[in-house]
């Protein structure tokens, strides 16, 4: 039985892996999602990452498609006590934005969506400046005062913004943040480390970044030559042609043959073993690219793995 993670100061209880919904109504159809979900459920996952603009890109959509389905699936399977929902606000096109008015409007949105009475933990998707955090921090207040949000978080957030509005909660006795959503992994590193990374350790947030296989670059299916049929492959293959990336494929594929293990489940257990971190998000398509991602739970890198990755990363 894998042991949880608790979310930084928070009550949840998380599987160290949470599952990424941004597929879902993409490059999954319900079908496909519903067999994700039900594979990574029975593997004992329980973490689940998605936002209301899941999947607005995408053409003949228009934002809401995966908390839909993930709505559907609670439905189905009568399950909603045994997952830990995140979804998020700020990009969806009909609620865009951080004004309060935007985010309570928003919040009750994709409870709709959800087909539930409560959202466990509720990111701020992209920081706005123009709105004070004392705005925000008062909106995401009262949502957990009303039962509808369990726990706030943010992501891509500033250091000096984040700091702002811990010092405000704590201040004013507000709901405070529990945790973060960075970009951050193996060939992307600068974002978080320092500053970031700082304030979690210092407020004691969890970290749970997004792109931890960096679009699937980590995966090690991209190699010089090689073509793959992926949505995300140019994101992904860009890291082809730096320094970086290849000598992190190296020491991916070294530490990964001495574990007998998958590239993606050694760059996902290097990330779960950084300071803060308590999840990485992964998403799959299919249930046959599951194992592969659920591995990071039972993976031990020892130091020296974890000082060869984070050497050939820097």
């Amino acid at each position: 039985m894998t042991s949880l993670r608790t979310l930084g100061s928070s009550d949840l209880e998380v599987f160290p892996l949470a599952l990424g919904g941004n597929v879902f109504g993409w490059t999954a159809d319900e079908a496909a999602s519903f067999a994700v979900l039900d594979a990574y459920t029975a593997a004992g996952g329980n973490f689940l990452d998605t936002a209301d603009s899941y999947s607005a890109w995408v053409e003949g959509n228009g934002g809401g498609e995966s908390e839909t389905i993930i709505g559907r699936w609670l439905k189905a399977r009568g399950n909603r006590d045994d997952v830990v929902i995140a979804t998020k606000v700020s990009q969806h096109p009909e609620f865009p934005g951080l004004s309060a008015g935007n985010i309570e409007a928003a919040a009750d949105a994709s409870l709709r969506r959800l087909g539930t009475d409560h959202i466990d933990l509720y990111y701020t998707h992209f920081d706005k400046t123009e709105v004070p955090v004392e705005e925000i921090i008062g909106a995401l207040d009262e949502l957990v005062k009303a039962g509808k949000v369990r726990h706030i978080a943010a992501s891509n957030i500033s250091p000096e913004r984040l700091q702002e509005s811990l010092e405000f909660s704590d201040r004013e006795g507000l709901a405070r943040y529990v945790a973060l959503q960075p970009h951050y992994n193996l060939v992307s590193r600068d974002t978080y480390e320092g500053g970031l990374q700082d304030l979690a350790a210092r407020f004691g947030l969890a970290a749970v970044p997004y792109y931890a296989l960096a679009s699937g670059f980590l995966t090690g299916k991209y190699r010089p030559g090689t073509t793959v049929r992926s949505a995300r492959a140019g994101g992904a293959a860009k890291h082809l042609d730096t320094e970086r990336g290849r000598q992190v494929l190296a020491a991916l594929d070294e530490v990964a043959r001495d574990h007998g293990t998958e590239i993606a489940t050694v760059a996902l257990a290097w990330l779960a073993a950084q300071p803060t971190v308590a999840a990485p998000i992964a998403s799959a398509r299919t249930a046959e690219q599951l194992p592969a991602l659920l591995g990071v739970a039972e993976l031990e890198l020892t130091p020296e793995d974890l000082t060869h990755l984070t050497k050939a990363s820097a």
